[in-house]
């Protein structure tokens, strides 16, 4: 049988493309299609199969800037030629699942979520300018939608979490089961090397809300280290003060390394489902994060332990105050979280397990 992998782009090894390396593990011959891919960026199960990209990869400041190129994305995806598959799989966030399959030829969307800035949160993406707002207005409904109109082309949909789930319905009015992407419990486990800072992992972009822990870890005069890379990150540098410092890209080992090493994981965001918070707790580490959207289906507050042990500790407002009140919060109850409860909760979401149930998934289909 031959499979086709559809994922947006590739130009680094986030918890989308950690997502497509387990879906390319099923299918050791499967070819993936993307619009664009810097293949320095991937790890080497990746970079080893063959991949199509589109006309994007040859546009100037392709890898820099190619969210310019935003308007030009649902002509490239429906140009990909797949005459000859047998199945199509996409990995979707943004236009991927508007891929055009053969006649007759099943296409399993496993959906991040919708496109955000289209249906959801544009202004965390293009600010809250009024002029911008009128003069994207046209784009956006536009967007909206083709991508209802595209999402006509998947036979099924798995979503990534609840909250997906209900985005799905929102948007293109189908059902979507849950099946939670996995985490590499093997990878990622703990050490014995913990040290005094706390940790940000997260692309630099405006709806990751990394400002937020900046400004809070400000305030504490507290240690912050922030990994990741994006085009916030000149403005995010400015605004860190001493005791935070900006990493940028590191390897998965350093990664690692500093999941082990952290106090905590802080989280600002609104995501999706966030495989970083399991990532950090697969290695023994607490969360600190925002109490809305997918972290609430893997972090366990105290307030609902309800017999479990804690893994994490929610703020509610996204704002610098609520955020500087949770760290204080946290230190105060520090010992109340166990590095194998951390654990134990990570390994629910387990790599063999997400294997066996998208396996299932792919059988019901085909």
């Amino acid at each position: 049988m031959r499979v086709a992998l559809v994922h947006d782009w590739l130009n680094g090894m986030r918890g989308g493309e950690k997502v497509l390396e387990a879906v390319a593990e099923i299918f050791p011959d499967a070819e993936i299609f993307t619009l664009l891919c810097d293949p320095s960026r991937l790890s080497p199960e990746l970079r080893k199969r063959k991949i199509h990209t589109s006309f994007v990869q040859r546009l100037p400041g392709r890898q820099r800037h190619y969210r310019l190129y935003l308007p030009l994305f649902p002509r490239a995806i429906e140009r990909f030629d797949l005459r000859g598959f047998d199945l199509v799989i996409s990995t979707s966030h943004a236009v991927a699942k508007g891929v055009i399959p053969p006649p007759g030829t099943p296409h399993l969307c496993y959906c991040f979520t919708p496109m955000r800035y289209a249906w959801f949160l544009p202004e965390d993406y293009f600010g809250r300018n009024p002029v911008k707002r009128v003069l994207l207005a046209p784009f956006l409904a536009y967007l909206r939608r083709w991508d209802r109109r595209s999402s006509e082309r998947v036979s099924r949909f798995l979503a990534i979490s609840r909250t997906v789930a209900r985005r799905i319905e929102r948007a293109y009015e189908r059902p979507a089961e849950v099946l939670y992407p996995p985490v590499d419990d093997e990878f990622y486990s703990p050490g014995d090397n913990r040290g005094e800072y706390f940790l940000v992992v997260s692309a630099l972009v405006p709806y990751k809300r990394v400002d937020l822990a900046i400004a809070a870890f400000n305030r504490l005069k507290l240690p912050l280290l922030i990994v990741g890379s994006g085009p916030e990150q000149e403005r995010l540098a400015r605004l860190a003060g001493d005791g935070v410092e900006l990493l940028g890209w590191r390897s998965d080992a350093e990664i690692r390394r500093l999941y082990r090493g952290c106090r905590a994981l802080v989280f600002p965001g609104i995501e999706d489902f966030g495989i970083v918070p399991l990532e950090a707790m697969a290695c023994g580490r607490p969360v600190i994060g925002l109490g809305r959207g997918g972290l609430t289906e893997t972090v366990i507050p105290p307030e609902n332990s309800e017999g479990e042990k804690p893994t994490g500790l929610f703020f509610r407002e996204q704002t610098p105050d609520a955020l500087t009140e949770a760290v204080r919060e946290f230190i105060a109850r520090e010992r109340q979280f166990d590095p194998r409860a951390a654990r134990e909760r990570a390994e629910a979401f387990g790599r063999n397990r997400f294997l066996a149930s998208f396996r299932e998934a792919v059988s019901d289909l085909v």
